[in-house]
């Protein structure tokens, strides 16, 4: 008998900047699979997100298709979920412009994202207004579907947060409105740092093709990038981010893959060196991967099906969606 889902809402969303990661799997993807089971779950491809960088047409188009579409390899159901592309529920934008205007200015440019990326961008083409206000839309995302709990790895609490004092202030000057939406954090994968450098999270973005691995990468491109995978001084595989940042990175990966606990690798690799623990855990994800990689396949060979399947989930994500911006509009004051 399948399991009673709870009333409770989830929402998130990534980014189509790129193929995605075994960071975007183990922090988040993997967490949504479970939750689809056990609350109404909604997730969406942020594409409106993307933009806040330079973006080719093309590319964003096919990252976001590339997107949808591992959501669905990995095992997420539509018949279970709602998996749709953000831009296509127009009241996304509507209720972000609505809450940029109770949105303190000073509350947007103390967000860590934000004043890290400035330094970034400020060297290439310059700080648009965009990067600015994407956390008021990362909140009208959260805040339309009246979310209860939001999927997150532990770098973006700060949005969270954002959302919340958003939700706060609307409810006390407008009546009760949005739910308080709660960060769900996978502590033991919640960041999969750099495979090249243990000190920064895993990017699609990053110019080191080694520093990540792909949820699509062939099985010698992933032996590879494990066996040059940086490590600690000394000879232990043994837990423990601070002292041990890089060989504890591979570990959590390897939990991350397998369930096992950190005692239970620790362990199982007590004897044995660094190189026949990267053989093992590049085999474990090969492993991983195989079926994933082979439901995207037959999803990319069934283009009609597949679009089918996000224009549905656009279709019931407007339901919901609609009905909270015009419950906003008309607490507001609009003519409606």
């Amino acid at each position: 008998m399948a399991a009673v889902k709870e009333q409770k809402r989830v929402f998130s969303g990534i980014q189509p900047s790129g193929v995605l990661h075994i960071g975007n799997y183990l922090g988040a993807i993997k967490q949504f699979v479970k939750l689809q089971y056990t609350h109404n779950a909604i997730f969406c491809v942020v594409d409106e997100h993307a933009i806040t960088v330079p973006q080719k047409p093309q590319e964003l188009r096919r990252n976001t298709l590339n997107t949808a579409m591992l959501y669905l390899a990995s095992g997420i159901d539509p018949k279970e979920a709602i998996i749709f592309v953000q831009s296509q529920v127009p009241a996304h934008t509507e209720l972000a412009w609505i809450l940029n205007t109770i949105t303190p200015l000073g509350e947007l440019e103390r967000m860590t994202q934000f004043k890290d990326k400035v330094q970034s961008q400020a060297k290439e083409a310059g700080v648009f207004a965009g990067l600015l206000n994407y956390p008021t839309l990362m909140a009208a995302d959260i805040l339309l579907y009246r979310t209860d709990a939001v999927p997150i790895g532990d770098d973006q609490k700060q949005h969270i947060e954002l959302a919340r004092s958003l939700a706060e202030r609307f409810n006390n000057h407008f009546g009760n409105t949005f739910s308080m939406p709660e960060p769900l954090i996978e502590e033991d994968t919640a960041r999969i740092m750099s495979l090249q450098d243990p000190t920064k999270k895993m990017s699609k973005s990053d110019d080191n093709t080694k520093s990540y691995i792909h949820l699509l990468d062939t099985p010698d491109d992933i032996r590879l990038k494990i066996k040059s995978a940086v490590t600690d001084s000394g000879k232990e595989i043994v837990y423990d981010r601070k002292k041990r940042p890089a060989i504890s990175n591979l570990i959590s990966i390897y939990r991350g893959y397998t369930k096992m606990t950190f005692k239970e690798i620790e362990d199982q690799y007590k004897e044995k060196t660094y190189a026949d623990f990267k053989n093992d855990l590049a085999e474990v994800i090969i492993g991983e991967l195989a079926p994933l990689q082979k439901r995207f396949q037959e999803l990319s060979a069934d283009k009609t099906g597949f679009e089918h399947i996000l224009r549905d989930g656009a279709r019931r994500a407007k339901s919901i969606a609609d009905t909270t911006l015009q419950d906003v509009k008309q607490k507001m004051g609009f003519f409606i």
